[in-house]
């Protein structure tokens, strides 16, 4: 299949990935615009790996207020002022800061969930268990903890404008977009309510 201009158009007004990975991705994928979404995507996890040891120097604050009544603020953190200051990535931070006015999260990732709250968890989903064959106890705990933690951590929230997303893939995203680290360093979120 022949790649045009207009499907590398299309790929980039998709994912905000520059022109020269979407043509890449779409000869990658023989032109098919959707497999080459999925590449893009699988690049960006791969682009964000490599980078994680990188320095956060710079970021910028995100801010977000509904009615007056619910407020959010997010500390994105990037490498270098340039991107900090790119408006896209103040878009970005604001995004996560409506993210997290909606949907109240109590952690940035499930590394920060205390082992106190994980046991209490456990205790009430162990009785669930009860009859359950012993070889797949754990795999059933598993999967009950992580649908449990998955609206309270951040990271792994479906993200609110497009549910095909996670918080996550959304930083994985920027990472590959901006070519830098990027990372949610704080949040907070008032509410009167």
């Amino acid at each position: 299949m022949e790649i045009t201009t207009d499907s590398i158009k299309q790929l980039r007004e998709m994912t905000g990935v520059s022109v020269m990975q979407c043509k890449k991705a779409l000869q990658e994928a023989d032109g098919d615009l959707e497999k080459a979404a999925v590449i893009l995507k699988k690049h960006s996890a791969a682009s964000a790996e490599k980078k994680a040891d990188r320095s956060l120097a710079a970021g910028t604050i995100g801010s977000y207020t509904h009615e007056g009544a619910i407020g959010a603020m997010v500390l994105l953190s990037c490498e270098t002022d340039f991107v900090a200051k790119n408006p896209e990535f103040a878009s970005l931070a604001r995004e996560i800061a409506m993210q997290v006015a909606a949907t109240a999260p109590a952690y940035t990732s499930a590394d920060e969930i205390p082992p106190e709250a994980k046991q209490t968890a456990i205790a009430v989903f162990e009785k669930e268990l009860e009859g359950k064959p012993l070889d797949m106890r754990a795999k059933i705990l598993d999967g009950k903890l992580a649908s449990y933690f998955r609206d309270q951590v951040l990271l792994d929230q479906p993200f609110i404008k497009d549910e095909t997303k996670t918080v996550r893939d959304l930083l994985h995203e920027a990472t590959q977009k901006f070519g830098e680290r990027v990372e949610i360093t704080r949040f907070t979120r008032l509410s009167s309510r």
